[in-house]
Parts: C-alpha cells; sequence; structure tokens
C-alpha cells in the first residue's frame, strides 16, 4: 500500500481495474482476482522491489563448477540476494522505480522459472506455501482498492513517505504511514 500511495497513477489504475471487474459485489473473491490483470503486476513489482526475504535459503555446490568465471569448488555455501536482484541495473530498467507495466510485455514471473525474479527461491527448496501466499496477498489487495478510497493525510506529499526498511534477513518497512 506505500508503494501505491506514492504512486497515486499506479493506485488508480489499479483501482479502477478492480472496481471494474468486480462491480457490485460485496467483496473480492479468489475467482475475481484471477482476471486482474494490471493487479497482479503492481503485486509482481512488489515481490521484485520488496522481496519476503532478502536472502534465499543458502545451496551448497554438490561438485566443483564454474560461475562467471570464478571457480566454485565442491562444498561451498551460495547465498542468493533476491533483494540486491530486484535493484540491480544490469537486470531492470529504473530498478528503484516502482513500475509495474515493466512486467507488461515481459513474461517474467516470481515461481521460480525465471532468476531475475525469485523472492519465493526456485526448485525443491522454493517457498512451499507460495500459491497460498500469492493468492492472499493478491485478494487482501484487490479488497483494499476494491472497498476504500485511498488518499495520504492532508498536506502529506507522495515523497514524504519514508520507504526506509530495516532488518537483515527480513526487511519491513522502519516507519509506517501516519
Amino acid at each position: 500500500m506505500a508503494e501505491l500511495m506514492r504512486n497515486p497513477r499506479v493506485l488508480r489504475k489499479a483501482q479502477s481495474e478492480v472496481r471494474a471487474a468486480v462491480r457490485n459485489k460485496c467483496r473480492v473473491d479468489e475467482e475475481d482476482a484471477q482476471g486482474l490483470k494490471y493487479l497482479k503486476m503492481v503485486v509482481k513489482e512488489n515481490f521484485r522491489l520488496h522481496p519476503p526475504g532478502t536472502l534465499l535459503i543458502p545451496r551448497e555446490t554438490m561438485q566443483s563448477c564454474e560461475i562467471a568465471g570464478y571457480s566454485v569448488p565442491a562444498g561451498t555455501r551460495i547465498h542468493v540476494n533476491v533483494w540486491a536482484m530486484g535493484r540491480d541495473p544490469d537486470i531492470w530498467d529504473r530498478p528503484e522505480e516502482f513500475f509495474p507495466e515493466r512486467f507488461e510485455e515481459a513474461h517474467v514471473d516470481f515461481r521460480g522459472l525465471h532468476f531475475e525474479l525469485l523472492p519465493f527461491g526456485s526448485g525443491r527448496r522454493a517457498c512451499p506455501a507460495i500459491a497460498m501466499g500469492v493468492a492472499n496477498v493478491e485478494v487482501v489487495l484487490a479488497n483494499l482498492l476494491y472497498c476504500f478510497d485511498w488518499e495520504l493525510p492532508e498536506g502529506m506529499k507522495e515523497d514524504d513517505i519514508d520507504m526506509e526498511e530495516t532488518g537483515q534477513l527480513v526487511f519491513r518497512k522502519k516507519v509506517g504511514v501516519s
């Protein structure tokens, strides 16, 4: 919600999509959320900038190999920093900008098949609850957009929202929006 409040254009577009799709129901359910393409891009962009954890579960090489010109001996423990990957200018155009439209034509998924976006890991050690977690995030966000008209407190500007994060393995916003 903080990213949406900082980006009123994105907020309005996502809210319009949800309200047009759901219309006269009391709330959004999972079935309604399935067809919300822009909302899914917003969630994907949020996972890119704010992954649930900064590092994936450590991996260990089973045999010696070479990665990007580096010799990696067998038994080396590897930590994947998904937080840094989400902000890497070699991977993303304008990496610090919250811009869901970057996923409009790019068929990048966060479920472990595309290694530039791995907020939940990949392979056998990927998060086992990804489907449930993502469904919950999408439905809750859709309901927040459907049921409420969001605006900043009087006198506050988008740039006034403090997006500083704190933590080591898991980041969270240091200061909430008041």
